[in-house]
């Protein structure tokens, strides 16, 4: 088995940042959100936990540096993702969830292609089985979020029911009508002929 490739070094540390992020995003929004939401986001952080662990302990066994600058910027963009969601409705919110997860299963996928291709199919073997846990997850909150759709009314409601997150949101609503009033405007009007 051949030296693991820089571009695997890199894709390794950005996975362990990825999964770490995810975690504390994941658990940060279940606690906003409730029922059905929440459920998926707690189970989908375990999974992620879980994935983070092995990925320590397989990273361990082949030489590969800990993880210290990846788990800094984990941290930083759990940070903006948690700030963020104090201005979004639970749709919006739930939604966003999904995208974490799809940009992970997509970097397994392609640690993945590069362990086949360095002829590592141990470590392959291993990235599928992560990419197959972490599409379940992806899968399962898709589906969450799309059903939210169910519900209008509460779909719409703010992600954080707090008074910031309530401020918060009065604030996206507003920046979303003076949109919406734009659009139908002249000059929204003309800005679409313009685009075309």
């Amino acid at each position: 088995m051949s030296a693991l490739y820089a571009a695997e070094h890199r894709g390794l540390r950005e996975l362990h940042a990825g999964a770490r992020q995810l975690v504390k995003h994941w658990r940060r929004l279940a606690g906003r959100l409730d029922g059905r939401c929440a459920a998926v986001l707690e189970g989908g952080a375990a999974e992620a936990e879980r994935v983070r662990s092995e990925l320590a302990r397989e990273s361990e066994v082949r030489g590969v540096p800990g993880f210290p600058a990846a788990s800094g910027a984990g941290a930083r963009f759990a940070g903006l993702h948690n700030a963020g969601d104090l201005m979004l409705e639970r749709n919006q919110a739930m939604r966003g969830a999904v995208l974490d997860v799809q940009w992970l299963v997509t970097l397994v996928a392609y640690l993945e292609r590069l362990a086949a291709t360095r002829g590592d199919d141990g470590l392959a073997a291993l990235h599928a089985d992560w990419g197959a846990r972490l599409a379940a997850v992806e899968e399962r909150a898709r589906i969450t979020a799309i059903e939210l759709g169910s519900d209008p009314a509460f779909a719409v409601t703010p992600a954080e029911t707090g008074a910031l997150g309530r401020a918060g949101h009065r604030i996206a609503v507003a920046m979303g009508g003076a949109g919406e009033a734009v659009d139908g405007s002249a000059i929204g009007r003309a800005a679409r002929r313009f685009a075309r």
